[in-house]
């Protein structure tokens, strides 16, 4: 017998329904599927809109944006003159 018996979600289920009452909670479950509805609707318009940016980005350089990049270059040791004073 913990939080997750169901006799506990039956009495807190209850409750919730008399003080919200039914009308309230059919227009709260509209409500927040109507704003999930509006969150999956921008994110896919400003990925639509992301995608051809890219697309142009990478016709300029010349080189696709998924392929890595390498820069060849040498090292070289730089050794500072020692002063001595005897």
């Amino acid at each position: 017998m913990g939080i997750f018996d169901w006799k506990h979600w039956l009495v807190i289920l209850i409750v919730v329904v008399l003080v919200f009452g039914t009308k309230r909670l059919k227009n709260l479950g509209s409500d927040v599927g109507e704003a999930i509805k509006g969150f999956r609707k921008a994110m896919n318009t400003e990925e639509a809109d992301k995608a051809p940016e890219q697309n142009t980005t990478a016709q300029q350089s010349g080189t696709p944006l998924n392929q890595p990049h390498t820069i060849d270059g040498q090292a070289q040791q730089v050794q500072d003159p020692v002063t001595r004073k005897d």
